[in-house]
């Protein structure tokens, strides 16, 4: 936060990412990788938006990266499937809590961006092209996202402009996600 603060001169919202965790089913993940996911994904989120809101001017903004497993199960992402929905839950309860100030909270939904991340999931199928070619077919645009895509709903969600937005989810996904 110094950091920020010093370089920039102010801090006015934050884009709280960790990252993802192992991938498995939830059966077949053992209890140090449940046990690492939540002390880095679940805690670790928690303390960072702690942190952030406590260094925020009245008006900030935050943001989490959490995944569309926020909402509904990715197969072979158990512990994302696990920990997700309730990081979901602290952003609404957060932004509840720090929304007198006028400190928006809001967790966006990412779905296949083509990150490392995805690009590594995709390699550990054995093959690559046909992983991702399956993930486009089930995403209405049919086609992955790009990051760039993401960087600018996160940045328009963290901006003056979206001023009157706070507790929500928002899919970043092409419209894969099926609920409403």
């Amino acid at each position: 936060m110094e950091t920020a603060q010093q370089h920039f001169g102010r801090l006015d919202g934050a884009l709280v990412s960790v990252g993802g965790p192992t991938p498995g089913s939830a059966a077949s993940v053992d209890d140090e990788q449940w046990r690492h996911a939540f002390e880095t994904v679940f805690l670790g989120s928690v303390r960072m938006v702690r942190t952030v809101a406590a260094a925020l001017p009245d008006g900030g903004a935050i943001a989490l990266v959490l995944s569309t497993s926020a909402r509904a199960p990715v197969p072979g992402l158990g512990i994302s499937n696990g920990l997700r929905p309730g990081l979901a839950g602290v952003a609404k309860d957060v932004a509840d809590e720090y929304g007198p100030r006028g400190v928006r909270v809001v967790g966006l939904l990412p779905g296949r961006i083509l990150t490392d991340r995805n690009r590594e999931l995709f390699a550990a199928s054995g093959d690559p092209e046909q992983a991702q070619a399956e993930a486009e077919a089930g995403i209405p645009l049919r086609r992955i996202g790009e990051p760039a895509e993401f960087g600018r709903v996160a940045a328009f969600v963290l901006s003056p402009a979206a001023s009157y937005l706070t507790g929500i989810t928002l899919p970043v996904d092409g419209g894969a996600l099926r609920g409403l």
